[in-house]
């Protein structure tokens, strides 16, 4: 007796077809699962076993195998305890045979046949569309997260028996309704610009980032406003488009954090991990590779706040993730690959004590300490921070000031208008913001005259920068430009962005 159904396993945030078969033969009894099942998968049997028997069914008498195919990938979760026990009715002959290509099953089992949450379903569903798969069968409490994909039968079920009524034709169920999510005039954020007094050349650096994606060093002493400025910077950053949503969605799914009454994350990610951070927990990783914090800020923001405390090693491996937009994790048990396209924030005291060059206290680290303590940030990661910015000590005046600062809805007002010039202008090049543009773009797009010439080859010589913080310059240069709706880059354009990246030269010596 034989038989076989399809689940949908996923490598990363992407999902591939996994054909189950069960086969049962006259033999001794046993429950062999093949096709390289990590342990959740092989504790499947005894699961399965138990909702089979729990709903009213004989277990079979005979050597059950369950075959994974393709056997040359890991099988990872609890995923596959639906369509085994399916594929396993159908061999006991249980179930009528059905056209199995237009029917895929997903879920996990509890010992008393009910289907419980499982992380991931929206990948799964996006695969099974784009395998031309006509139903899926989910449990009813990830219904609404794979609702999001049109054009599939979202099935939702809340145990085996109601899966097995559907295939028999005694109780069909409905499937869910597709889920209409308007990213519009959705973030909404507690915090507000107009929360902070003073501090108008860190605003107008931050607004800089915002509308160009740039990365940014805030350093300054402690209760300058570091944080508070930083925390910030989501309330100016564009909408998402649903493109971008579903790419944060696929990595909040597989992570298990998408909450039940969410079908879709409509706010840009803010991911501000603790400096004791681990490598693995940033990069992502570890024995069943897994997202980090870098994936998980896709599309948002990653806040590193009080930078030199992170260990070396953690900040070294943010290196090649900044790059190229992806991370990929290779293990023994296969090699994934996942979206990584944030803007670092970090900010940092200038010295242990956190008044080195503080006008109203005095510093008491000796110049040992405060270099020992800045050269914990190499040279390499400091070039791929487009922006330094110094956050001065808060004046009496501007804290008392009865004037009203700038408020987010101003600023994002000028960060969407440039942005939009920046999507007009790189619609054929698969790029949305300046950040991303490569050396060939840069010459195409960042054009400079004589007079802006003249002030960069004197600065680049004077403080030794290297060809990556050339580009860095040229970058913000454009993204200061399209916030004055300038065509062209001007020689203001580049003195202002030259003036973020004189910190780096002032306090590291690496």
């Amino acid at each position: 007796m034989f038989s076989c159904v399809n689940t949908i396993a996923l490598n990363g945030i992407d999902g591939y077809m996994v054909k189950v078969e069960a086969s049962i033969s006259p033999s001794l009894p046993s429950f062999d699962i093949v096709g390289l099942p990590d342990a959740s998968v092989r504790e499947a049997k005894e699961r399965v076993l138990s909702a089979i028997k729990n709903v009213g069914f004989d277990l079979p008498n005979g050597k059950i195998t369950i075959n994974l195919a393709p056997a040359n990938t890991k099988k990872e979760g609890a995923i596959f305890d639906l369509p085994i026990a399916i594929a396993l009715l159908l061999a006991m002959g249980k179930i009528e045979k059905f056209e199995i290509n237009n029917f895929v099953f997903v879920g996990e089992l509890s010992l008393s046949g009910d289907l419980n949450h499982i992380p991931g379903v929206l990948p799964i569903a996006i695969s099974a569309k784009s395998l031309n798969i006509k139903n899926i069968f989910v449990p009813s409490s990830n219904a609404k997260e794979a609702s999001i994909v049109n054009g599939i039968n979202i099935i939702p079920a809340d145990n085996i028996i109601s899966v097995l009524k559907h295939l028999l034709k005694q109780k069909l169920i409905e499937p869910f309704a597709s889920s209409e999510v308007s990213l519009k005039n959705v973030s909404k954020y507690e915090i507000d610009f107009s929360d902070v007094k003073g501090q108008e050349s860190a605003k107008r650096a931050i607004e800089i980032a915002a509308a160009g994606n740039h990365n940014l060093l805030l350093i300054g002493t402690p209760g300058s406003g570091k944080t508070m400025l930083s925390k910030r910077l989501p309330t100016i950053l564009p909408d998402l488009t649903f493109e971008e949503s579903l790419e944060i969605t696929k990595i909040y799914s597989i992570c298990g954090l998408l909450s039940k009454n969410d079908s879709l994350i409509t706010k840009r990610p803010f991911r501000s991990p603790h400096h004791t951070v681990s490598n693995v927990s940033l990069v992502g990783g570890g024995r069943n590779s897994h997202p980090g914090e870098i994936s998980l800020a896709h599309n948002g923001v990653l806040f590193l706040d009080e930078l030199p405390e992170f260990q070396k090693s953690a900040l070294e491996v943010l290196r090649q993730p900044l790059e190229d937009n992806q991370v990929t994790i290779s293990r023994a048990s296969g090699t994934h690959t996942y979206p990584s396209k944030f803007m670092l924030v970090a900010s940092m005291n200038p010295c242990p004590c956190g008044y080195y060059g503080s006008a109203s206290h005095t510093c008491t680290c000796p110049p040992s300490k405060i270099q020992s303590y800045l050269n914990k940030i190499s040279g390499p990661l400091l070039d791929r921070i487009d922006i330094h910015v110094e956050v001065s000590d808060t004046k009496y005046s501007d804290l008392n000031s009865k004037i009203k600062s700038e408020s987010s809805a101003i600023i994002r007002e000028r960060v969407n208008t440039a942005r939009e010039i920046q999507n007009e202008r790189y619609k054929n090049y698969s790029i949305h913001s300046n950040s991303e543009l490569n050396s060939a773009l840069l010459e195409k797009f960042c054009i400079l005259d004589e007079k802006s010439q003249q002030i960069l080859g004197i600065t680049f010589e004077k403080l030794k920068l290297s060809a990556r913080a050339y580009s860095r310059i040229l970058k913000v240069a454009r993204t200061i430009a399209d916030l004055t709706s300038s065509e062209n880059i001007k020689a203001e354009h580049i003195a202002e962005a030259i003036q973020y990246r004189n910190l780096d030269r002032r306090y590291f010596k690496n």
